[in-house]
């Protein structure tokens, strides 16, 4: 029982990572991007073969995984961002059918179909990060400071321009605002962060492949931020325990046909995502007016 408690505080604080990182854009910047899970693919396939080919330094292979996330982010958010709302919605969309099918035919960097097996475990300096719980206190520890992090960045002028843009992008423009490079800046910054959730997943597990990448994860991720609010700084941490606690309680519910357990979990979501929007759209955390995180 343990061990199984161990995991899953370990999945949910990387799923956490996700969350905020999206948020950032989503809650913050008012970017509702459906390709985040693309960057958490690209995090978890640089580390991978860092670790495989180079070293599984925590000092070398996250880095570089948050660099490869970073200016990928930033050759495709210069073109997409130049359309606002649903067009943005659908162009990232389209990214992430595009970034599926290259981890799916790229076969001698991602494995293909087929992932990429042993994956050796992180090592801090010299030291192998084996046992579960310190793995866990290591995904903890990084969650915390990324959440840190993006806690003070929402409360200098950068964060402030970005509320200002999710508000009214026109007004921002009148203020003399540059909107284009704010919002560039934005989608890096949540994309490498989003590189680390991979990183991390790809050293836990060993094992990676194209399934943990697909649209399923966006959209998966995009309900933990809505669920739990968009904006604020708990809300997507909240979300994140709620939907990954779900199929834990729905397994335990013998009268539940097991076979069936996978459907029953979409449904959960999509129900409680229209409850919230009706009842209350600001999340379980954010006010009914989708009020700024303090």
């Amino acid at each position: 029982m343990a061990a199984y408690i161990i995991n899953l505080i370990t999945l949910m604080s990387i799923n956490a990572i996700l969350a905020v990182t999206l948020n950032f854009i989503m809650g913050y910047a008012g970017i509702y991007s459906m390709a985040h899970a693309i960057f958490f693919g690209v995090g978890a396939y640089t580390a991978a073969f860092v670790a495989l080919n180079f070293s599984a330094s925590f000092f070398i292979a996250f880095p570089i995984a948050i660099i490869v996330a970073a200016i990928l982010s930033l050759i495709l958010a210069l073109p997409a961002l130049r359309v606002r709302g649903e067009y943005f919605v659908a162009a990232s969309l389209g990214l992430q059918v595009l970034g599926v099918t290259i981890f799916s035919e790229w076969k001698s960097f991602t494995g293909g179909l087929g992932g990429i097996i042993g994956i050796p475990p992180v090592e801090i300096f010299t030291y192998e990060v084996i046992n579960p719980l310190e793995f866990m206190l290591l995904s903890l520890v990084c969650l915390l400071l990324i959440v840190g992090y993006i806690a003070v960045l929402s409360k200098t002028s950068f964060g402030r321009n970005l509320k200002a843009i999710r508000d009214s992008e026109s007004a921002a423009y009148a203020l003399g605002k540059n909107v284009a490079i704010i919002k560039t800046l934005s989608v890096v910054i949540s994309s490498s962060l989003a590189a680390v959730a991979g990183a991390l997943y790809a050293v836990y597990l060993g094992f990676i492949n194209v399934e943990s990448f697909t649209l399923d994860t966006s959209v998966l991720l995009m309900a933990m931020v809505i669920i739990g609010g968009a904006g604020t700084m708990l809300g997507p941490i909240i979300g994140t325990v709620i939907l990954m606690l779900l199929p834990s309680l729905f397994s335990y519910m013998w009268f539940l046909p097991q076979t069936e357990i996978g459907s029953i979990q979409q449904i959960a979501y999509g129900a409680a995502m229209v409850l919230l929007m009706i009842f209350r759209p600001g999340g379980l955390v954010g006010s009914s007016k989708k009020q700024e995180a303090k």
